[in-house]
């Protein structure tokens, strides 16, 4: 990432601060923008703030982000190495799942942090953000398991952390083996086809690289 782009960065969370586009801003305590390495080779992208990141500013603090911490040990790289955001800024009372019009008010966001950070591999954690940027209606389940190809740099799906801590140890697995793709990708290991599952899903991001200028170094 250039200083420019850093700088607009910067621009864009002050931006976001004070975003009142939708009703999720009626009951935060802090925007959670994101967090992390802006010049990071990877972005991992969650649903939502949840209580801990709401009262923090920062996300991914809570038990989900401690296991999210371990994950990133297991593949060498640590919570510096990275950057993480949220496809809504804004905790949803209760931690509900966040409606259509929220994701759709605050997804430009996400769009510009993926534009500025321009990672070589970004990580979907859970449905929202999978189903948003591969635009599909596929659930995570079904999606996880490969690398797929998303504007000349890979996109890994999988479950959140927080389907891991109330889900069976196979979810945690499952886990692993996305991340271990999430380092083949890093380290451009990925010619192997045998390494990655055949979903069958056929993928259609939702970004115009033209108009975005989306991950062109």
């Amino acid at each position: 990432m250039t200083t420019d782009a850093t700088q607009r960065l910067d621009e864009l969370r002050v931006t976001a601060l004070a975003c009142t586009a939708c009703r999720l801003s009626e009951e935060r305590i802090h925007v959670v923008f994101g967090d992390g390495n802006p010049q990071a080779d990877v972005v991992f992208v969650g649903e939502a703030p949840g209580r801990r990141e709401d009262e923090q500013g920062v996300p991914f603090v809570g038990p989900s982000g401690k296991l999210l911490d371990r994950l990133l040990g297991e593949i060498e790289l640590e919570r510096a190495d990275v950057y993480i955001a949220n496809v809504v800024k804004c905790r949803p009372p209760n931690n509900r799942d966040p409606r259509p019009d929220e994701i759709d008010a605050c997804k430009d966001y996400l769009r510009e942090q993926l534009r500025l950070v321009d990672p070589k591999v970004v990580v979907t954690l859970g449905n929202f953000s999978s189903k948003l940027l591969l635009k599909v209606d596929t659930g995570i389940t079904r999606l996880r398991g490969t690398a797929y190809e998303w504007w000349g740099r890979h996109l890994v799906p999988t479950f959140h952390p927080a389907a891991a801590l109330r889900g069976s140890s196979q979810v945690l697995e499952d886990m692993r083996y996305d991340f271990a793709l999430v380092r083949d990708a890093i380290d451009g290991n990925l010619d192997n086809e045998a390494d990655e599952v055949d979903t069958g899903v056929s993928v259609e991001p939702d970004v115009d690289p033209e108009q975005l200028g989306l991950f062109n170094r």
